[in-house]
């Protein structure tokens, strides 16, 4: 199987773009390929082609693009992922598996119980390295997709996020079983598959009772069962769950 690599300008046969640098950088230095070798290329935006190496340098590649490729399917549901910062390299993790499971975007929160700030998120240019975790977790799972990363927002901005269409309904808010007596179980969850939907996942130490009443009027609450999960696991078991309650497996 050949090589996969973002090439962001790659839109037709024929063309020849470059590579962002640190996929040349790849490709040079890491998996040494010459000039006539072939790769896939995929721009992000879904498409997917065969390509040679056109030229070679360490960080300044061209290839020219030929076929079509075939990557693999988007879900059918897009569902944005809404989650709380989790600390250290956690949030690594959940943006790989997050890409990797299939979901359409990632908007980071910073809630009561995140341990770190925006201002702290933004001046380390975290959501930088997201982006870069997104792209090489979409290259690794087969996509021609890479969802974007979106700017981390305050939790008090989220009813207006929803109102304004910039994040997408129905939004379901995980909360444990005890903080909601109308929460739901997944199973338990009924309606028509949805087109595209919001997850809502909390910081290590869960959502404050401020923050579950906040979000009440927005989002429908439902939980995982009585087991308490890692903040860094929670996403990957709640999307899969939900791609398998509306036949997406």
């Amino acid at each position: 199987m050949h090589a996969r690599f973002y090439a962001p300008d790659a839109h037709a046969t024929g063309d020849v773009v470059s590579l962002p640098d640190d996929e040349a950088e790849h490709l040079t230095r890491v998996l040494r390929l010459k000039v006539g070798e072939r790769v896939i290329v995929f721009n992000g935006r879904g498409q997917a082609f065969d390509a040679a190496v056109e030229s070679a340098r360490r960080r300044a590649v061209q290839v020219r693009i030929g076929r079509a490729s075939e990557a693999a399917p988007e879900a059918r549901v897009a569902i944005t992922l809404v989650q709380a910062v989790l600390k250290g390299d956690k949030m690594d993790d959940v943006v790989r598996d997050a890409v990797m499971v299939g979901v359409t975007a990632i908007q980071p929160i910073v809630s009561t119980r995140t341990e770190v700030s925006r201002a702290s998120v933004e001046r380390s240019r975290r959501q930088e390295r997201w982006q870069r975790i997104a792209v090489s977790s979409a290259k690794q799972c087969g996509r021609a997709v890479v969802p974007v990363i979106l700017d981390p927002q305050p939790f008090d901005a989220l009813g207006g996020l929803l109102d304004q269409r910039r994040l997408p309904s129905p939004a379901l808010m995980l909360v444990e079983p005890a903080a909601r007596v109308d929460a739901l179980s997944l199973k338990e969850l009924g309606g028509s598959t949805p087109k595209e939907a919001s997850l809502l996942t909390g910081p290590e130490g869960g959502w404050t009772p401020d923050e579950v009443r906040i979000a009440a009027p927005w989002c429908r609450f439902v939980t995982l069962g009585g087991r308490t999960l890692r903040g860094d696991a929670m996403a990957l078991v709640a999307v899969a769950a939900l791609f398998a309650k509306w036949n997406e497996y």
